[in-house]
């Protein structure tokens, strides 16, 4: 990232792909470029890397950070949802490691333009691609009807709150930018000690936005083809709905059958694809706490490919 920004979990990050000389490494979410700019430096003299992000901003950020390192990355405006088609268009497969990190960069919360952050008013945008046709924030607050919401901020949010500060919502509107929305939210719930009342509501409509769930969904199996034997998958989440997500999705290709409990024999020839390296989440440690608390919230899962003639 730009500036004091560091990237969360940097050196487990590292540990975790283990990152040799020339090897060939995506970063699905490039951000600031942060973490890519560590996977290159540990993967010198030759190591490449092909970088993704939703987020032209981001992108731009990131072309200058990495200039340095010239035709050993590439990188691409798109969704992670097409790794394996952009993997094969650039000839970039198989690949020694992929990272996933889940989280929001500094620059889109440190933009208010982009509507992410309650702290700067500025519009309820808040779609990682400005030029996605995709629904705004807004568009969900103001135009939802109030059961929809409600349930959309529980879903998404886990907010046990989501009727009352939806009937607020709903006396409100319309409602336009980031201060409206969180002034709203602090009338109708009381502050939870240092957690903002309107983190989840925010978070709620974030990952709605950008379908944040389905695009992971969507991910961890093409990110599993085109892994190579011994490539490693490393991807860190921010709230419990992605960890969940990751962990079901590891765990479930960790095993050989995935029948339900119960049945006499196997009948879903599924076989294992992954290794688990990490049983529990790996966590900030005080230390990065300390100098980095939007760290506070980050759980990095780690699996290895195993070999395709298992």
């Amino acid at each position: 990232m730009e500036g004091n920004h560091i990237p969360v979990l940097f050196q487990t990050v590292l540990d975790g792909l283990q990152i040799g000389p020339g090897g060939r490494y995506i970063d699905a979410t490039v951000g600031g470029g942060g973490h890519t700019a560590g996977i290159l430096a540990a993967s010198s003299p030759d190591g490449r890397l092909l970088g993704l992000d939703r987020d032209p901003a981001a992108l731009e950020a990131a072309r200058a950070r990495l200039a340095s390192f010239s035709e050993r990355v590439m990188l691409v405006h798109s969704s992670f949802t097409r790794l394996e088609e952009i993997a094969r268009a650039h000839h970039f497969i198989p690949v020694d490691g992929i990272l996933l990190d889940l989280g929001l960069s500094s620059l889109q919360l440190a933009d208010p333009t982009r509507g992410f952050a309650f702290m700067k008013d500025g519009p309820l945008d808040m779609r990682f691609d400005p030029q996605s046709a995709g629904p705004t924030a807004a568009e969900l607050v103001n135009e939802l009807p109030a059961e929809e919401l409600a349930r959309l901020l529980y879903r998404y949010g886990e907010e046990k709150h989501s009727r009352r500060i939806v009937e607020v919502i709903i006396a409100a509107r319309p409602l336009r930018t980031t201060g409206e929305l969180a002034a709203v939210i602090e009338r109708a719930v009381r502050r939870r000690g240092h957690i903002h009342p309107a983190t989840r509501t925010f978070q709620a409509l974030r990952v709605a936005v950008n379908d944040e769930l389905g695009a992971l969904e969507a991910v961890l199996p093409q990110a599993v083809e085109i892994l190579s034997p011994g490539g490693r998958l490393v991807v860190i989440s921010f709230h419990s709905l992605e960890d969940r997500l990751v962990k079901r999705f590891m765990r479930r290709e960790s095993r050989d059958c995935v029948c339900p409990p119960g049945l006499p024999i196997c009948t879903c020839d599924h076989r294992a694809t992954l290794r688990l390296i990490t049983r529990k989440p790996a966590r900030p440690t005080a230390d990065e706490l300390a100098a980095n608390p939007r760290s506070r919230s980050a759980r990095l899962r780690i699996a290895e490919r195993l070999a395709a003639d298992y």
